[in-house]
C-alpha cells in the first residue's frame, strides 16, 4: 500500500466566500481517518483570495498541498492537474461547495474496496429522495438531457456523470486522466468513457446532495459547450486520437 491511503483533490475558482467552511469540513474528515490522507487544493487562476486561503491551509496542516496555475483553464484541467499530482492509493475529487457532503466519500470507499472496481462515482439519479435541495427545474431538465446525450454518445450506462464527488483507484485510472482532452465542465463523461475504454469498472453510488445556488456553471454558455464536448469525445474515439500520446 502506498504511504498515502487517500488523496482528496479540491478544484476551486473564485471560491473565497465559501471555501473556508468547506476546507474546515474536509480537513476534519481527513484527520478522522485511521490511515494517511492528503488534501490537494488546486486554484484555477482565481482573481479573488481563494489561492491565499489555500496557502494558509497548507501552512497550518502538514497533509495539505496547495497548487495554483494561471490563467483560468477550466474545471477539467484543474481536476486533472490535482489527480496527477496526487500520491494516494485512492483519489477522491470533490466540488469546493461540498454539494455532496464529504462524509459521503465513505460510501464510495466501501464500494470500491469491496468490489475491486476502478472508480466509484456519486449519483443523484439512482435515489432522488437523497436530494435535499433541488436545482431550479430548468437546470434539472438540462442535466437529465445532458446525461441521456452522454449515454448515447459514449455508450456509458451511468445515470449521472456530473455529480461532483468521484473516487478513483489511482494505479488503474491514471492513464485515463493523462488522455483527457476536455478542460471545462464537460470533462466527466470523457474521463469515465476513457476508464471504461481502458477496461476499467465504474460503480455508480447514490449519495446525499444539496444544490448550492452560487454555481460557477453559466447555464447557456457552459451547457452548449458541454454538448459540444460530447461530440468531441465521439470524434476523437472514431479518429483514433485517444491512441496518440496526449498533448
Amino acid at each position: 500500500m502506498p504511504e498515502t491511503y487517500l488523496s482528496i483533490v479540491v478544484p476551486a475558482y473564485n471560491e473565497s466566500q465559501r471555501i473556508t467552511a468547506s476546507l474546515e469540513r474536509i480537513c476534519h474528515y481527513a484527520k478522522s481517518k485511521p490511515l494517511p490522507v492528503e488534501v490537494v487544493l488546486v486554484d484555477d487562476g482565481s482573481t479573488d483570495t481563494t489561492a491565499e486561503i489555500m496557502l494558509e491551509y497548507e501552512k497550518r496542516h502538514p497533509f495539505v498541498r496547495a497548487l495554483r496555475h494561471k490563467p483560468n483553464r477550466g474545471k477539467g484541467y484543474t481536476v486533472r492537474e490535482g489527480v496527477l499530482a496526487a500520491q494516494g492509493e485512492f483519489v477522491l475529487f470533490t466540488d469546493a461547495d461540498l454539494s455532496a457532503p464529504i462524509q459521503e466519500a465513505d460510501k464510495l470507499l466501501a464500494a470500491i474496496e469491496s468490489s475491486g472496481a476502478d472508480a466509484a462515482i456519486g449519483s443523484r439519479a439512482l435515489e432522488r429522495n437523497l436530494i435535499g435541495v433541488h436545482q431550479p427545474w430548468f437546470r434539472e431538465v438540462a442535466g437529465r438531457s445532458f446525461n441521456r446525450m452522454a449515454r448515447l454518445m459514449t455508450g456509458l450506462r451511468l445515470r449521472d456523470t456530473q455529480c461532483g464527488l468521484k473516487l478513483f483507484r489511482r494505479g488503474s485510472t491514471r492513464r485515463a486522466f493523462e488522455l483527457m482532452r476536455t478542460e471545462g465542465f464537460g470533462f466527466d463523461p470523457e474521463l469515465l468513457f476513457l476508464i471504461v475504454r481502458l477496461k476499467g469498472n465504474v460503480l455508480e453510488i447514490p449519495v446525499h446532495w444539496n444544490d448550492h445556488p452560487a454555481t460557477k456553471v453559466r447555464f447557456w454558455h457552459d451547457s452548449s459547450r458541454m454538448f459540444l464536448d460530447l461530440i468531441g469525445i465521439r470524434w476523437r474515439a472514431l479518429t483514433g486520437a485517444y491512441s496518440a500520446p496526449p498533448r
